[in-house]
């Protein structure tokens, strides 16, 4: 039986529990589709297809596959590579995710996938290049790191590691240094960035004379809008939604001129925390992220004397810079790191350099890039 032109479908799941027979020519050859109930998955007769699989995502290199039944992850029809002998058209079907081959002759036909690159979760990308603690600039903060901060974070630190990433561009202006953050480190699976440069100078609260640095439910600060509504709104919503909203540690304490990263840490955001925390996208760097940021030989330095590490310290801006911590002894005053390097406090209504601070979604993904300044990190 002849038939000028006939389509065949091939489904990836099919809810049949017998087989259907569906003829190409009027010769005996035939193309098969059947359907188990355990498996639901389609099954071709490769006498007249013949399925080849992409070797390495991007190698443009194929080769025949041995399966019987169509890829349903990892891989995507080629429409330009898949052919058929006589002359017969291959289409994907997207709504149904299936093949569709017309012909009104007998054929013989070819069909390519190509392999999907892994996706690499950047968190995974950062950490997997960990090896030993200081190797490619990473430490890992476990408890058996001497001075670190304990909380299994994975820090970097160090003159000048490689973590930079490209945050609001692509292509070209990635170049441009308003273009490009650095890492600190990887926190809980999220990867938490700095800007690598500043976003300009602003005052900490310019109101000081009532409201000093309060930071509560009701009272928010100057730099929290600076943040969260000056500097967010300036990024497209593509970029906006890679961001994680976080709940920051803003309660505050007081200025310990004997304390180090680590007693920084305990007191800021760890075990002996107890301020407010504010829930929002954007922060500052913590003084603790700018202890270990020195190399490792400096955690034990402290930061009231911080000074002999900047040549040392990649977060080191060369500037007066605003910390997220405010101070408990005096309400008008805030953190902040002083030109020299070493970490004080500046009255609130003071305008320093501000470089936001904030945590990407677990779900953010790594595209390319080395991490240097030249070839930043690239994300999905």
């Amino acid at each position: 039986m002849k038939k000028k032109y006939l389509i065949i479908s091939i489904s990836v799941l099919l809810v049949l529990s017998t087989c259907l027979y569906v003829f190409i020519s009027d010769t005996t050859e035939k193309v098969v589709i059947s359907s188990n109930k355990e498996s639901n998955r389609s099954v071709v007769n490769t006498n007249a297809l013949t399925m080849m699989y992409e070797t390495e995502a991007g190698s443009g290199e194929y080769q025949v596959s041995s399966d019987t039944s169509w890829p349903t992850d990892g891989y995507t029809f080629n429409e330009t590579l898949s052919k058929c002998e006589n002359g017969s058209a291959l289409t994907w079907d997207n709504e149904n995710k299936r093949v569709v081959v017309s012909t009104s002759v007998s054929d013989k036909c070819y069909v390519y996938f190509d392999k999907e690159p892994d996706v690499i979760y950047l968190a995974s990308y950062i950490t997997s290049q960990y090896t030993t603690d200081g190797e490619n600039g990473l430490y890992y903060h476990d408890a058996d790191l001497a001075n670190g901060a304990g909380d299994n974070s994975y820090r970097f630190s160090g003159a000048n590691p490689n973590n930079y990433v490209c945050f609001g561009a692509t292509g070209a202006d990635c170049q441009n240094e308003e273009n490009q953050y650095r890492i600190i480190g990887v926190f809980n699976g999220q990867v938490k960035l700095i800007k690598a440069t500043s976003y300009g100078s602003y005052a900490w609260e310019q109101d000081y004379s009532t409201q000093g640095n309060t930071w509560n439910e009701s009272t928010k600060p100057d730099i929290y809008t600076t943040l969260n509504t000056t500097y967010y709104n300036t990024l497209g919503s593509e970029w906006q939604s890679k961001i994680a909203t976080h709940s920051w540690k803003v309660g505050g304490m007081a200025s310990d001129t004997s304390a180090t990263a680590k007693d920084y840490y305990d007191t800021e955001v760890g075990t002996g925390q107890s301020g407010y925390e504010e829930t929002m996208k954007i922060g500052l760097m913590y003084v603790s992220d700018y202890g270990y940021g020195a190399s490792e030989e400096y955690w034990t330095t402290e930061l009231n004397n911080y000074e002999p590490t900047v040549d040392s310290n990649w977060m080191y801006l060369g500037t007066y810079e605003w910390l997220i911590s405010r101070y408990s002894d005096n309400a008008n005053y805030a953190f902040n790191v002083d030109d020299t390097g070493y970490v004080g406090h500046n009255h609130v209504l003071s305008t320093l350099a501000v470089r936001p601070s904030f945590y990407l979604e677990s779900d953010v993904t790594y595209a390319s890039g080395s991490g240097s300044m030249t070839d930043p990190l690239k994300i999905n």
